[in-house]
């Protein structure tokens, strides 16, 4: 008789980063739905809720970044997913009290042990998976995530309309704890203690150095950069533009927006399978290539298609750039050395989430003054320059994946 084999570390860690993506997902849509549904909030307040929520990965990730770099990973990985099972039952106590303060402290927290765990994760994945593996690996993780993304809304909105708007935080609270029990039995090697640790904003500096003088690194920090300010532009105009142009009602602009996710799963799903048969380069110029041949079929779409044209364009768009997604994740675990890791994932992490007020704003504004074709004309714009970006740089020329880092680095 056979003795039963344990899961192994990949798979431990695959198991907790699905477990804390469905948590967040589930937090992120249960807060507006609580926010209407219990406390009677406007569009203003529910604006300023979702934004305490997701301001968590401007505000944290770069001193996360550091703790992540500094101290043990495994206390660092434990406290994370208690901040997340924490906040989201907190969240709960605070709908029910409707106190609305303390629910957007809670939803900042909750997603701020998100955010921490996101950099270790990434910083792990190398160590456990070899360097041939880390696409496949990378593209597990994304389509947990991918997965995660679709449902919630829809089960949060089933749960609200048949159980109660309160349900979807308990729901949560129980992915995050099962993600923390999960975590509980990973084991990987301790590193050695940094032999300096220079002021937290030096340490900072360090990463965002390493990723500015790094040409892969700069050129996917830009790429995303500009295709981050272009997505969610176009998501603060999709709406009216449908209503408007398209001839559609609500619920025909959500499910066309709801191709995006599914070609996100797509693109997740088929990654090992394309990787396999074709270079690096070739994905990371796709993904860039792909969003903007999505924003031209977006802006035909009123006279050639109409929604269903529309909906085609969201699942180019999620499809491309999952792949590229995947890919660049693999690059970055490869080129970094795992001192600078979580500074350096955290400094990507800052650009992209720094970008995309600015682009809802641009998208809002141009839409506003210049009218929505001018909008697209923007999102088209911003889109061709990711892909402009690619083509310039070292990524176009990627044949083969690159050497991975040495250890050495300062802290």
């Amino acid at each position: 008789m056979t003795e039963p084999t344990s899961p192994s570390p990949f798979a431990r860690l695959i198991a907790t980063a699905g477990l804390v993506q469905a948590a967040d997902q589930i937090a992120l849509a249960a807060l507006p739905v609580t926010a209407v549904l219990v406390l009677g909030a406007g569009p203003g307040l529910v604006g300023a809720l979702v934004a305490a929520q997701t301001a968590a990965w401007l505000l944290v990730s770069l001193p996360a970044g550091v703790i992540v770099d500094r101290l043990p990973r495994r206390t660092v990985l434990l406290t994370a997913l208690a901040l997340a099972f924490v906040g989201a039952l907190a969240a709960l106590a605070a709908a029910a009290l409707e106190l609305v303060p303390l629910l957007g402290a809670a939803a900042f927290l909750s997603a701020a042990g998100t955010v921490t765990f996101v950099l270790v994760q990434i910083g792990l994945v190398p160590e456990i998976v070899p360097t041939s593996g880390l696409p496949k690996a990378n593209a597990r993780i994304e389509l947990m995530r991918a997965m995660a993304s679709t449902a919630a809304p829809f089960v949060v909105g089933f749960l609200a309309t048949r159980l109660s708007p309160l349900a979807g935080y308990p729901l949560a609270a129980l992915l995050a704890l099962a993600a923390l029990l999960c975590a509980a039995t990973l084991r990987f090697e301790a590193r050695p203690a940094p032999a300096a640790r220079p002021p937290v904003l030096t340490a900072i500096a360090e990463g965002a150095r390493f990723v500015a003088a790094d040409p892969l690194l700069r050129a996917i920090g830009l790429c995303a950069i500009f295709w981050n300010f272009a997505f969610i532009a176009l998501l603060a105009v999709f709406v009216p533009f449908a209503l408007t142009w398209l001839g559609t009602d609500a619920a025909g602009a959500g499910l066309a927006q709801g191709i995006n996710g599914l070609g996100m799963i797509a693109g997740a799903a088929a990654a090992p399978f394309i990787f396999a048969r074709v270079q690096p380069r070739a994905v990371l110029l796709f993904g860039p290539l792909s969003s903007a041949l999505g924003a031209v079929l977006m802006a035909l779409s009123p006279s050639f298609g109409g929604l269903a044209m529309a909906a085609l364009a969201f699942g180019l768009i999620g499809f491309g750039p999952m792949l590229w997604l995947v890919m660049q994740t693999s690059v970055r675990q490869i080129v970094t050395p795992p001192a600078l890791m979580g500074r350096v994932t955290a400094t990507i992490q800052v650009a992209i989430y720094g970008v995309r007020p600015l682009g809802a704003l641009a998208g809002g504004g141009v839409a506003e003054i210049f009218g929505l074709e001018a909008a697209l004309g923007l999102v088209a714009g911003a889109f061709a320059l990711s892909a402009l970006v690619s083509l310039a740089s070292p990524l176009a020329r990627l044949a083969t994946m690159p050497a991975r880092a040495s250890a050495a680095s300062g802290l």
